[in-house]
């Protein structure tokens, strides 16, 4: 139990350090333009991160928590994998280097799983409770085929969104941007886009929608009231945000053409406070729930490695299994501490990278921030809704790129941005090597 505790601070502590290390992802742009002091955008992000809480459920920490076996696996694992994890996202964040904590943790947990596989098992066959032959690199759920034709999840999706994630925020970047400067001339074809898309926004957004009773059905429902349930249910929550925000930008893309340039950089300036929040709330409900994975994780590991053991209240987590019908739980107040840990983090400020981010890929104005924070948001919404823990550095780091496009391609510094990819790149080996070795020196003492 020493252990199980230890590593729920452990993980705890590396939320806080993910709050300020990622800090930057959602005040860069505010601080740059000087819409916010430094100050002002971190209360203001960090309140967002901690309003993530009931916005967001736990699909994304049901991904992170079976990144590997938990059969299979001890709690060392999870300890050197979460040890592995903090010291890296100390060291770049030491060094100014926008990398990502999400696959740092990921990497940490992934590599000690093997390395502990290794121990155990050697690098040659094994015969597994079912009867079958395994080898160590099993270990980690690399690929899981979605049900009924879903979206897949394992290490090698969270793999591909490096690249997927930065690149639809690339996309939608350039594309809100070309938008953006569409309607502010005079013109009636991008007003019409503009209705068409709210209309097509507004009627997507509807489809999206979960019925009461199908609440019902899945858990219970948050309020007494049908209508309040309804609205506030998290799934619902997310695609009311996402209409919030096209319809908010669709709005102003209206008016845009009649303001003069005074007034329409007054008006980015305030909706830069929309995009950032926004953000700000994806990158709470992202990131907070890869803690709450790991210890989601550790929980049934404690279980499976203590048969018999009586689990207090406080500690009562189940994780989902949609094959044997088992639905998840977790106490409120796991949700709770990661959402408060990670917004304490960003209080904290990460200053080195904030300069990285606001100023060294390309020079921000109001009207790239909008457009690079909005894009950042529905990436991050739409990854979450898939249940596809993704970096939000590398979301918004694609997104400031692809604002940077629309000027022409030399306004973005490729210096800096291939030196970040690198970062990218190398997060998780490094991780996972790292990991390995904690692990091995860990298992001497423990």
């Amino acid at each position: 139990m020493t252990l199980l505790i230890l590593i729920i601070v452990l993980a705890l502590i590396f939320d806080y350090i993910n709050g300020f290390h990622d800090a930057a992802n959602a005040i860069a742009t505010v601080v740059a333009t000087k819409v916010l002091t430094p100050f002002q955008a971190v209360v203001w992000a960090a309140f967002f991160n901690f309003l993530a809480y009931w916005v967001f459920g736990f699909g994304v920490a049901d991904t992170v928590a079976k990144t590997a076996h938990t059969m299979e696996i001890n709690l060392v694992v999870i300890l050197a994998g979460v040890i592995a994890a903090i010291c890296w996202n100390l060291l770049t964040w030491w060094l100014g280097i926008p990398s990502s904590s999400s696959h740092t943790l990921i990497g940490g947990f992934a590599g000690a799983a093997v390395a502990h596989a290794i121990a155990v098992h050697g690098f040659s066959g094994y015969v597994g409770e079912d009867g079958a032959t395994h080898y160590w690199y099993e270990i980690v759920s690399w690929y899981k085929a979605g049900k009924d034709g879903g979206m897949p999840s394992g290490v090698i999706i969270i793999i591909a969104f490096i690249v997927l994630a930065p690149l639809i925020g690339a996309i939608a970047s350039y594309l809100i941007s070309i938008w953006l400067l569409n309607a502010s001339r005079k013109s009636l074809g991008p007003k019409i886009f503009t209705i068409a898309l709210m209309l097509a926004t507004i009627w997507f957004v509807y489809v999206q929608m979960v019925s009461y009773e199908e609440i019902v059905e899945h858990g219970k429902p948050r309020f007494e009231s049908h209508f309040w349930s309804v609205v506030f249910d998290s799934h619902n929550i997310k695609w009311f945000l996402v209409a919030f925000i096209i319809l908010t930008v669709s709005a102003f893309c209206l008016i845009f053409s009649s303001l003069n340039l005074h007034q329409a950089d007054a008006a980015l300036k305030k909706m830069q406070l929309l995009s950032s929040a926004a953000f700000s709330l994806g990158h709470g409900g992202n990131d907070s729930q890869k803690v709450m994975g790991i210890i989601a994780a550790a929980v049934a590991v404690y279980i499976n490695t203590n048969p018999g053991v009586h689990m207090d209240a406080w500690l009562d987590v189940v994780l989902p299994n949609d094959d044997a019908g088992i639905k998840g739980v977790m106490p409120s107040w796991i949700p709770l501490a990661c959402y408060s840990a990670i917004a304490a983090g960003t209080l904290s400020g990460g200053w080195k990278i904030v300069k990285t981010m606001g100023s060294k890929i390309t020079k921000v104005s109001s009207f790239e921030g909008v457009a690079a924070e909005t894009a950042g948001a529905l990436t991050l919404y739409f990854t979450e809704h898939l249940k596809i823990p993704v970096s939000t550095t590398h979301t918004i780091t694609g997104s400031i790129i692809g604002v940077g496009l629309t000027k022409r391609v030399s306004a973005v510094r490729w210096g800096v941005t291939v030196s970040l990819i690198w970062a990218w790149i190398l997060t998780i080996p490094i991780s996972a090597l790292l990991a390995g070795l904690v692990y091995f020196i860990l298992s001497v003492f423990i």
